[in-house]
């Protein structure tokens, strides 16, 4: 048998196939061929054996060859000696080298010689060099020419990577200081030159792509890009990785991508960190990546480590730490601790501070100095924060609005906020929505027999809502709208939930529907429970209940509970029972 044969590797194919190739110039260097000696020239410069180069670009260039002349220059320059470089560029590039004219632009820019370097830098992108174009609207862009547009998107159309990218970073700038959004085919365009830097192996054009591929939905290229990105080293990749993981409600993998870019000095992935272990109660260790989300810059760090202590119940140190973010700008500091002078009763410390929050833009903050102004009896200015604050959305400050565009007697404006406010989530403005809508609502016309009694109106709809939130009121209200229409086991649920909410309307209501039922002896429990909590109408029933049954001490005592709770109806009524049953008493 014989040994098999070994067959090259590519790489040493490669090498087998340039030696030929260097010994064939070389052949023809000997005859005096100019493309040849300069050909081999150049290969010799690539490979770094500078004195085996430099007599054959010299001597190609001695002929004419401008190919041989840049080269040259290249060389020199590698050598350290930039002057003779830049003669031979010249003579180049005067020769028509656009890469000569790119590598002169470069030299004269280096120097500090702007209107020269310009000069050939224009010379070698209008040849159509790419690296001509793309250092020609650097200089541009670095003195703030219009102009350096053009080149970057001509440099970026010939695929240079870095020009793509800046183009891409340009085009998003303009689109985000632009009024409204961005059209969509400004939102494609930057995309695309993203996605072509991307592609060339740039990791923050990588990093951009996917948060535009995130903020459209498409998380799962979105991670593909911030992993390659993450994986080139980007730590503000790695950080948005670990969040995309995080929501997906993979936890050990964000925090594992989270403590590469934390380590990476990214503060916003170390305050990632920090959330993680304190939601784990791990205090200790939550704090110590605060304080290197602190250390890197990230005011968030002092702010979280402002939260961390007031949780604690560590007062002090909150207050240090807030007021170290607060003074950094941190809006979202300065409510907190606005909020923590304002629980130590120091009024005046805290105002400035909501204010200074609120007029960086924390809408919380704005809230707060409307309850503020209205604790101190200053209505307008309390009006004019909670308007601010609805107009951002505030939930709670739209209800405060419309509450008091209610007392003006503006009702069409208490209206818009009331529904903002609702909409929002609050029970109290669904419930006081509901009122304004059930006062205009005309009275309902009697029915005839077999028709449909009744369709829900939107004022009802307000109220179910009010009350299905939890609601006592809204609650009341809708077993009496149930009760309106025959509905008794509606009724009869909402009031009891008003009821054992604490509702003393809802124990009465739902006591007068037992009764009716037959129920008397669960009634008077209700009643019971509404009386003691101050509801005269209740009182003065169980005094009824009392002394039919013919207890009538207790129903004495009913009707004086009664006649003290009133209103005056009710107490002239249980007065007069309360006289009759004393004399009875007496007799």
């Amino acid at each position: 048998m014989q040994p098999p044969s070994e067959e090259p590797t590519r790489d040493e194919m490669g090498d087998m196939g340039e030696a030929a190739e260097e010994v064939r110039l070389r052949l023809a260097a000997e005859t005096g061929d100019t493309e040849a000696i300069s050909v081999l020239g150049a290969m010799l410069l690539r490979r770094g054996d500078l004195d085996g180069a430099e007599p054959q670009l010299r001597a190609a260039t001695a002929a004419g060859d401008r190919a041989a002349a840049n080269n040259l220059g290249v060389l020199l320059h590698q050598r350290g000696y930039p002057e003779e470089a830049a003669g031979w560029w010249r003579i180049a590039a005067v020769a028509g080298s656009a890469a000569a004219a790119h590598a002169l632009g470069r030299h004269h820019r280096e120097r500090g010689d702007e209107p020269a370097a310009e000069y050939w830098l224009r010379q070698s992108a209008e040849q159509g060099h790419v690296l001509g174009a793309y250092a020609l609207a650097d200089l541009l862009e670095h003195r703030g020419d219009a102009s350096s547009g053009q080149w970057m998107r001509a440099a970026a159309e010939r695929g240079h990577r870095e020009a793509a990218y800046r183009l891409a970073r340009a085009l998003d700038r303009k689109a985000a200081h632009e009024d409204g959004d961005a059209p969509d085919n400004a939102v494609g365009e930057i995309e695309q030159w993203y996605r072509q830097a991307a592609a060339r192996g740039h990791r923050r054009a990588a990093l951009h792509l996917g948060a535009i591929l995130e903020k459209r939905g498409e998380l799962k290229e979105a991670g593909r890009w911030y992993l390659t990105s993450a994986k080139d080293g980007e730590a503000r990749a790695a950080c948005a990785l670990g969040f995309l993981l995080r929501d997906a409600g993979d936890t050990e993998s964000a925090a594992v991508w989270w403590l590469r870019a934390a380590q990476d000095g990214d503060g916003n992935a170390a305050n990632a960190l920090g959330a993680l272990h304190a939601e784990r109660g791990e205090t200790q260790t939550a704090e110590r990546w605060y304080r290197a989300a602190l250390d890197a810059g990230d005011d968030n760090g002092a702010y979280n480590l402002g939260l961390l202590c007031a949780e604690q119940g560590r007062t002090a140190q909150a207050e240090q730490w807030y007021r170290r973010a607060a003074y950094a700008g941190h809006r979202e500091a300065a409510n907190a601790l606005a909020i923590l002078l304002l629980q130590g009763g120091d009024t005046s410390g805290a105002e400035p501070w909501f204010s200074k929050a609120a007029e960086a833009g924390s809408v919380d903050a704005a809230f707060n100095l409307g309850i503020l102004h209205a604790g101190r009896g200053e209505a307008p200015a309390a009006l004019r924060w909670y308007e601010r604050a609805a107009a951002a959305g505030h939930t709670e400050a739209a209800l405060q609005v419309g509450i008091a565009r209610l007392r003006e007697g503006d009702e069409r404006e208490a209206e818009r906020h009331l529904r903002c406010a609702a909409g929002g989530g609050s029970s109290e403005a669904a419930y006081r929505l509901a009122t304004v809508l059930d006062a205009r609502r005309p009275p309902e016309p009697a029915h005839e027999l077999g028709e449909v009694v009744h369709e829900k109106t939107e004022c009802e709809e307000w109220y179910e809502r009010a009350a299905s939130q939890g609601h006592r009121r809204a609650q009341v209200r809708v077993g009496m709208l149930a009760a309106a229409r025959g509905d008794v086991v509606e009724a009869a649920r909402w009031y009891r939930a008003a009821a054992e909410a604490g509702s003393r309307n809802g124990a009465f209501n739902l006591g007068l529907l037992l009764a009716r039922e037959g129920s008397e002896p669960e009634a008077a429990i209700w009643w019971t429970r509404a009386a003691d909590a101050g509801h005269g109408r209740a009182a003065l029933r169980l005094a009824l209940v009392y002394a039919r049954r013919g207890e009538l001490a207790e129903g004495q005592k009913w009707a004086d509970r009664a006649v003290v709770l009133g209103p005056a109806e009710v107490a002239e009524r249980a007065g007069r029972l309360r006289d009759a049953l004393r004399e009875e008493l007496s007799a």
